[in-house]
């Protein structure tokens, strides 16, 4: 990946739908030859997909909350039917595994109390786990999608 790929991409990730031209144009390239870089970062999987991201606020979900459980067992079966059980919430937008005191971490988006609770006790119903803690995010202070790419 050379500077330009980085010029490219950095564009972007910060905009989807510029154009090709648009594109070329700020990184000093002609079209085809610009088209051909997305298309093979792309092939690559360096590029994974586009989408439109959405202002969770003016959709009502005000409240963003990080759960973290302890695993109910530490074997690659119960790692697997925890991540099938996570992958059926919508309302987790991710989820790690993590070194130290918990095993793992949800990022739950959600519109209130309520409906957090809803979620939390869906959450814990038929899945063994160890203890589970939550932390209510108080403000967003940064927030972005973006990759960096600095130093590549």
């Amino acid at each position: 990946m050379d500077k330009i790929d980085r010029g490219i991409l950095n564009l972007l990730q910060h905009d989807a739908d510029l154009s090709v031209q648009h594109i070329a144009e700020q990184v000093g390239l002609t079209v085809t030859p610009c088209w051909r870089r997305i298309q093979r970062l792309q092939q690559k999987g360096v590029i994974t997909r586009k989408v439109a991201l959405l202002d969770a606020a003016l959709l009502g979900l005000n409240l963003t909350v990080f759960v973290q459980v302890k695993a109910g067992r530490h074997d690659e079966q119960w790692l697997a039917e925890f991540a099938h059980h996570c992958a059926a919430f919508e309302e987790i937008v991710e989820f790690y595994r993590m070194s130290g005191e918990y095993d793992y971490m949800l990022k739950v988006v959600v519109a209130d109390m309520q409906r957090f609770d809803h979620f939390y006790k869906r959450l814990i119903k038929g899945m063994p786990m160890g203890d589970v803690t939550s932390s209510f995010a108080m403000e967003q202070i940064k927030y972005t999608t973006a990759q960096p790419l600095t130093g590549l």
